[in-house]
């Protein structure tokens, strides 16, 4: 059998490298996302907050998240994307570190809509390094990989962070996690391999620009989608240690470890949903529809179970499933944007999860004050219905994707970008 040929070891070695790396950044920063819920009681008893008031902290993030997704597609695509990686990895270490130093309720506020500022330019830069260095046919396998590490952080997190927290005070949670970011960013700046070339088809059909992909409604289906899937996990993983602390009697290390099972099964069923959608070539409403039917039987099982056993069984059913349909949501989009877009129009899709965390939280807060945790836990079966009825009216693959973008629109050269990277 005859050796590969060269340029076929240095595209396996350049996707390997772009995994290893791209896990790591969204590792962290999906770890510093999650700290401020460990936190939260602590913040809560120090400042003397309500759950609502609790919940406008981390919503703060959201909105800055969500308002800055499309600057940041437009940043990686005109600056280039590993640029922009650096950029964010950067700037969101030092917002993270500053919130340890935090001595009001305002001051948290604001550093924590800096902090989301900071995070918000990264999705989309990130995308673009991954389409930018891997072909199509194994782009959602290796997403599937990467995007593995939000649940894996939601695992580790909590294990690290809640201990850490219990000797040391919640302060320094942030601490750490801002150096960690800065060794991810030294990692980057020197590893990441440069791109690869002639990796995407021609699709000269959908290279209209901002202005036709923002008009044309098909990419804010796919936001809603992520909107349904994300305010199911952002609620999970914002308050689920404020339930078992307040409503158990669980301290915080044992909590912490009590939210780790429900990440890990999330974890794995990130993957699968990857590797899945990639055999079914896209079409998630195969796997959206089901998943999404047996996390909204979940939630409320969960919401109203009597034992602590119960609840996170049901739990770990829910974020499963919902879990399993966060990478088909991505699946037909990165397929079939052309390559010099995938920035702005990723933005666009991860908008909607960002608005789903700016809002789930502090409803939720303001759910369990009111009324109570049962019923803030059961308001999280809109986002299961969310995602499946949306997943019934939006491209299935990557023609009838291209198709719905304008197809028939002839390409506007003056909307045309040139790639810097």
């Amino acid at each position: 059998m005859s050796a590969p040929p060269p340029s076929s070891v240095r595209a396996r070695r350049t996707v390997r490298i772009t995994i290893v790396l791209l896990f790591a950044a969204w590792l962290v920063d999906y770890a510093d996302r999650l700290v401020i819920n460990l936190v939260l009681p602590s913040i809560g008893e120090e400042f003397d907050l309500g759950r609502g008031q609790q919940g406008l902290v981390v919503s703060a993030f959201f909105l800055a998240y969500a308002l800055c997704q499309i600057p940041g597609g437009l940043l990686a695509d005109r600056f280039g994307a590993r640029r922009v990686t650096c950029w964010a990895l950067l700037s969101w270490s030092v917002f993270t570190a500053l919130t340890g130093f935090a001595w009001s309720f305002a001051v948290l506020l604001v550093l924590r809509f800096a902090f989301g500022v900071a995070e918000g330019i990264f999705p989309p830069a990130s995308m673009k390094v991954l389409v930018e260095r891997t072909t199509p046919e194994e782009r959602m396998g290796a997403n599937g990989l990467i995007m593995s590490s939000n649940a894996l952080a939601a695992v580790l997190t909590p294990l690290a962070v809640a201990p850490l927290i219990a000797v040391f005070g919640w302060r320094s949670a942030f601490f750490s996690t801002a150096a960690l970011g800065v060794f991810v960013l030294a990692a980057v700046r020197m590893w990441l391999p440069a791109p690869l070339v002639g990796t995407d088809p021609e699709t000269p059909a959908v290279r209209n620009g901002l202005r036709l992909m923002l008009r044309e409604g098909v990419l804010w289906r796919f936001a809603l989608m992520l909107f349904g899937y994300s305010t199911i996990m952002w609620g999970l993983t914002t308050w689920i240690p404020s339930y078992l602390h307040d409503e158990r009697g669980i301290p915080l290390a044992s909590a912490g470890a009590l939210v780790a099972i429900p990440a890990l099964a999330s974890a794995i069923a990130t993957v699968a949903g990857g590797r899945l959608v990639d055999r079914l070539g896209g079409h998630h409403r195969r796997i959206a529809v089901p998943a999404m039917t047996v996390a909204a039987i979940a939630l409320p099982l969960m919401s109203y179970s009597a034992s602590l056993t119960g609840f996170v069984l049901f739990a770990t059913v829910a974020a499963c499933a919902a879990s399993l349909t966060y990478m088909p949501i991505f699946a037909v989009p990165l397929r079939g944007l052309d390559p010099r877009h995938v920035g702005v129009g990723s933005a666009v899709i991860v908008l909607g999860g960002q608005i789903a965390g700016m809002i789930a939280p502090p409803v939720m807060g303001v759910l369990a004050d009111a009324f109570s945790f049962q019923v803030a836990f059961a308001f999280l079966v809109l986002g299961a219905v969310t995602v499946a009825v949306t997943s019934l009216v939006t491209p299935q693959d990557a023609d009838s994707f291209r198709a719905a973008l304008g197809v028939a629109h002839q390409p506007d050269p003056s909307s045309l970008t040139t790639e810097q990277t």
